[in-house]
């Protein structure tokens, strides 16, 4: 590997690249990892790079289309170092070590808020096996982290059944056996322990024992199957029938622990399976290893995003380090889709039907409860954070320049071109805010014109909030396509408003976001957080406008023998003409009756209403 030291660098960005273009243009076309330094001479960001030239470049050849995020890692380069190797992989190796090592500020965060246990096999005469929490490097063999603790200790008793083992921290070297330092204890006497501290036990069955338990860690349990199944045989064939009943019964086991953990085709061997979901500021990837059809490991991690990193970008780190953490070499990997590197000798599947497709079902199903269990206890330690985390994907996804705290989306209403209405909702921290909402009478427009009775409204609106000095909303939400967006634009040009808050129309068919002057929209995806509260806004204000239009037809058909009527108002008329269905049945009502609909004092108002002088009107 070559290393090579790059000179301090201004942080102004006219600086930059007339001192940074002669080094960038001397940069190797090789495969390597570059170190980004701040004036402190921390690093603050670490990549690889299949191509370290063009790598590198990309960073300052486009400086305006690249996002915020890496414009303020830009501006804080003051020195570059780059490591050349041999091969991508060695790049990807090298990359996640050096993460791992300075935790860079801009890097992606690996989140691990759990030690897990390990199974032990212990580097000593006669090896102990046992769990542990602590990795320990002194020869001892490691298997894990198991992140399901029950498999773990399934799979140490299932291994202590099978095959009896010591479990004293006695010092069983040769001299000491010989010279009858030890006794044996309790665990000999009652079949836990074969005896080794007084040479009951040799060491070569007991590293039998030890060899056949790990094949059973790693998942090959049909070796070991056949192993014992052999051997019941070899004793039968001897007559020595209680020697094969024994061995039986360790089959049995056997088969029972697979038929627990078999999910797929046996066949499916050594092989890793990987499956991402990232949205919004985290990234979390589930891993399972899967041996002779049985699922022997799974563990999920967090990824938390910092640089706006692609979903291909992330699933490599993530492969990169469970792999080397589980120590799994694998030589198939089935994902979702394929990273952006390749790695020499592993075979990346991307399975359409069949088993491997449903273990990468299976994976992603583990990724997605994972998910919202996080977010769920999140949630719980602090309320405001789904809030927050819908917020920042909505700004993400709208191209907003700030967090669109506070949304408002106007609907008009108007059926059959009767009595046009409109209406407005309010939403903040992506919750509705009711008391908000507002209702709209049409006054200037005649007939059914949608687009002038988007305009009227939203002058209405903001001119008002402009006189009461009260807060603009971030983001405008207008329920219509590229006309109802044009009159709204039009009314806040007017209003001297143009520039100062995100607007845009949604289209109710396809659901296509429209931007100002943009002739082209925008389709979100259909799953997207981001769709689902503009949807639920846009249907809120529709109800809520319908609602608002529904009554005003009511009372314009309310019979003017009900409106005079002194100190009953609308809705309780509309009450009686629910209940009796018409003037008449009105007229003909007993005090009670009309007093079980409308209470004891305006039930007596009616009734003398239509009653005067103990004569019917």
């Amino acid at each position: 590997m070559l290393l090579r030291v790059f000179p301090a660098m201004a942080h102004a960005l006219n600086k930059y690249f007339s001192h940074l273009e002669p080094i960038v243009r001397g940069l190797p076309h090789k495969p390597g990892v570059y170190q980004y330094f701040d004036e402190k001479n921390r690093i603050i960001y670490v990549g690889k790079a299949k191509d370290l030239k063009k790598r590198v470049s990309s960073y300052f050849a486009k400086i305006n289309s690249i996002s915020g995020k890496v414009q303020m890692l830009v501006r804080r380069i003051a020195d570059i170092k780059y490591i050349v190797v041999e091969t991508e992989q060695d790049a990807l190796l090298l990359e996640n070590n050096l993460i791992k090592k300075y935790m860079p500020h801009y890097n992606v965060a690996l989140k691990d808020d759990k030690t897990f246990p390990w199974i032990c096999i212990k580097k000593e005469p006669f090896p102990r096996i046992f769990s542990t929490r602590h990795v320990i490097r002194d020869g001892s063999v490691y298997f894990g982290p198991y992140a399901n603790v029950r498999l773990l200790n399934t799979l140490l008793d299932l291994c202590r059944q099978l095959y009896p083992l010591r479990n004293c921290s006695l010092n069983l070297t040769e001299k000491n056996i010989r010279t009858g330092k030890f006794k044996v204890c309790l665990e000999y006497h009652i079949g836990n322990c074969k005896g080794p501290c007084e040479g009951l036990q040799t060491a070569e069955d007991y590293d039998n024992s030890i060899a056949a338990i790990r094949e059973i860690i790693r998942g090959n349990i049909t070796m070991v199957a056949r192993q014992l199944r052999e051997l019941m045989m070899d004793y039968a064939s001897r007559e020595e029938f209680e020697k094969a009943h024994i061995v039986k019964e360790k089959l049995a086991l056997l088969d029972k622990y697979q038929s627990k953990s078999t999910v797929v085709n046996p066949s499916i061997n050594n092989v890793d399976v990987f499956s991402i979901v990232a949205e919004g500021l985290s990234a979390y990837v589930n891993f399972m290893k899967v041996m002779n059809g049985a699922i022997i490991q799974v563990h999920t991690i967090e990824l938390l995003k910092k640089l706006d990193e692609t979903p291909e970008e992330l699933l490599s780190l993530a492969i990169i380090e469970i792999r080397q953490r589980f120590e799994s070499v694998s030589p198939e990997i089935i994902v979702p889709f394929l990273p952006d590197y390749d790695i020499p000798g592993i075979a990346f599947t991307i399975p359409k039907i069949g088993d491997k497709k449903k273990l990468l079902e299976l994976s992603q199903r583990n990724v997605k409860y994972y998910q919202l269990e996080k977010e769920k206890q999140k949630e719980l330690v602090d309320p405001e954070h789904k809030s927050r985390r819908i917020l920042d994907t909505m700004m993400k996804d709208l191209r907003m320049a700030e967090l669109p705290v506070h949304i408002e989306c106007f609907d008009n209403s108007n059926i059959q071109g009767t009595t046009p209405v409109a209406a407005m909702v309010c939403f903040k921290n992506a919750r509705p805010d009711k008391s908000e909402y507002r209702h709209f009478n049409i006054k200037t427009v005649e007939g059914p014109d949608d687009f002038a009775s988007m305009e009227e409204i939203i002058y209405r609106r903001y001119k008002r909030l402009l006189e009461e000095k009260k807060p603009l909303p971030q983001l405008i939400v207008v329920d219509g396509g590229k006309g109802q967006l044009s009159a709204a634009l039009k009314s806040l040009e007017t209003l001297g408003l143009s520039g100062k808050m995100t607007v845009i129309g949604i289209a109710k068919k396809l659901e296509e976001i429209y931007y100002p002057n943009d002739p082209l929209p925008m389709y979100l995806d259909k799953k997207s957080e981001t769709l689902k509260i503009i949807q639920q806004m846009r249907d809120e204000a529709h109800r809520f406008g319908i609602t608002h239009h529904r009554r005003r037809r009511e009372k314009v058909s309310l019979s003017p023998q009900l409106t005079e009527i002194p100190g009953v108002g609308f809705s309780l008329n509309l009450k009686l003409l629910r209940k009796f269905k018409s003037v008449k049945n009105i007229k003909l009502a007993t005090l009670s009756e009309l007093q079980e609909v409308i209470g004891r004092s305006k039930g007596e108002i009616v009734f003398e209403h239509f009653n005067k002088s103990g004569k019917k009107q």
